[in-house]
């Protein structure tokens, strides 16, 4: 369609977002374009950062209800990315960032270890325990005791496993991706295996049942993979003297991206931590942020960020707006930073106010490069922490970094508030459903994703953002009555299921 009728549908983003109102995701809709191609010949690869590649736009939050080596691992096989939390002491998160380097399959089973002598308290969700001679991973491996076998016992809290282990299995290498452990297990006729480092270290052990599990789920695209072959991990820092010690941690351990984690990033503390990366550490992107200005982004821009996380209290679980009066709608945020930010070749994070596949769609045609997401991992099989039933729903706690529950670990630096005597809360402590693995729901939100890219007519995130440029996207904004309209309405009872 041609003419000047056509530019009449909605407005450009230019204009929609100079009228001084602050919106969010579910205040904007785009109007639908032409579409000349299939949805699965979308290209969602894109950027965390200037000079790391994603397959996919998705990245998990540094939050320590989030992510730790368990989601690293399941992110980077499906081409996306973790960062891991910072909410810990600094061998600790290494630890978890080492733990995540060294695997090359797409889960983390937590299997634990025992010296011989040791006696079994309880196997929990697991099949199988490792013995070494220490008890260690970095001991020699000497047998494994099995769940079916200890159950028998008469006396359990008091057997040592070496009167009922089996004796050492076949090994094979950590470096091996899913097809070549599944190939091995099946060759060997084996149901289980641990995995050795080539330093040794045992770093885990996989079963029959997990190849099973992992096959159940959506094909595994692309994975991310830095330079060294390695998965792509991401960790965070805080602005203080003392987190250049734990940089240097995380950078012997081969992140291969560091966020600086502020909730609000247009700080003398974070320029001056920025620059200091820049120039000790130049292989390593540095991300900065929160921020949600054009003003803010400058700042961090010319102190050479190769990334800008973009958001202020628009998290589920964060109450900054409410409780300092500061922030920006989402919507509005993402769109004036990347406007900025993309004539210098700074990616976007879109981080926080994602809870569907459209809110991502809307994200990144708005400019991001990449979603930030919390709520939306938060309660999966690859989140910290343990399930619990609250009302007859299974759930995992999910915390904001700004409660006070989170303070108490040390999370108050991000929020500049760690010197001060009284605490403020700037989040809350609550709980997420179950939501099965990332493995299963995250290509099923990607799918959604493309299709939204198909209507807009966009065949990838750099064409959407063409697209937004030159004002061929037309958007509008949604009153209250349209909100509901789009959403589910006028049933007595529904089931909402994506897949």
């Amino acid at each position: 369609m041609d003419g000047p009728s056509c530019a009449e549908d909605g407005f450009p983003a230019t204009r929609l977002f100079s009228q001084g109102f602050s919106y969010t995701y579910d205040d904007v809709i785009m109007l639908p374009g032409y579409i000349s191609f299939p949805a699965d010949a979308v290209d969602l690869s894109t950027r965390l950062s200037r000079r790391v590649p994603l397959s996919i736009p998705c990245v998990a939050s540094p939050m320590d209800t989030v992510s730790e080596s368990a989601m690293a691992v399941a992110m980077a096989s499906l081409g996306g990315v973790a960062i891991i939390h910072n909410n810990t002491t600094p061998a600790v998160q290494s630890i978890l960032v080492r733990a995540a380097k060294s695997r090359a399959l797409p889960f983390v089973s937590n299997t634990p270890f025992y010296s011989p002598h040791d006696p079994v308290v309880n196997f929990g969700e697991h099949e199988y325990a490792i013995v070494t001679e220490s008890g260690t991973a970095t001991s020699a491996l000497l047998g494994v005791v099995a769940a079916s076998d200890w159950s028998g016992l008469s006396d359990k809290t008091n057997t040592p496993v070496s009167e009922y282990m089996r004796k050492s299995p076949k090994s094979t290498s950590s470096t091996f991706n899913f097809n070549q452990v599944a190939a091995f297990l099946e060759n060997e006729g084996l149901d289980f295996a641990p995995l050795v480092s080539e330093d040794g270290e045992i770093v885990d052990l996989v079963t029959t049942k997990d190849v099973e599990r992992i096959r159940s789920y959506p094909k595994l695209g692309n994975p991310s993979v830095g330079s060294d072959g390695k998965f792509t991990v991401g960790a965070s820092i805080g602005t203080r003297e003392e987190d250049k010690e734990r940089l240097k941690c995380l950078v012997k351990e081969g992140i291969n991206a560091v966020v600086v984690d502020s909730s609000q990033g247009n700080s003398t503390y974070q320029i001056d931590l920025i620059k200091y990366i820049k120039l000790n550490y130049p292989e390593i992107d540095a991300i900065g942020g929160n921020v949600v200005t054009m003003a803010q982004a400058q700042n961090l821009i010319k102190a050479g960020v190769d990334g800008l996380r973009v958001g202020m209290g628009s998290g589920s679980i964060c109450t900054t707006q409410e409780v300092c009066a500061v922030g920006r709608g989402q919507a509005t945020a993402v769109y004036k930073v990347a406007s900025y930010a993309k004539d210098h070749d700074v990616p976007i994070i879109a981080d926080g106010g994602i809870s569907n596949s459209g809110h991502i769609v809307k994200a990144l045609a708005l400019g991001a490069s990449s979603v930030m997401m919390g709520s939306f991992l938060a309660g999966s099989h690859e989140a910290p922490g343990t399930y619990e039933y609250k009302d007859g729903r299974r759930v995992k706690k999910y915390r904001g970094m700004g409660s006070l529950e989170a303070m108490s670990k040390g999370s108050d630096a991000r929020y500049l508030g760690d010197t001060l005597k009284l605490k403020v809360a700037q989040g809350v402590v609550g709980a997420v459903a179950d939501k099965g693995s990332v493995l299963r729901f995250v290509p099923y939100t990607m799918q959604a994703v493309k299709q939204g890219f198909q209507d807009l007519g966009a065949t990838s995130i750099s064409s959407a953002h063409q697209l937004l440029r030159s004002e061929e996207l037309r958007l509008e904004v949604r009153t209250g009555a349209a909100q509901v309209e789009g959403g589910i309405h006028g049933l007595v009872s529904y089931e909402k299921k994506f897949f």
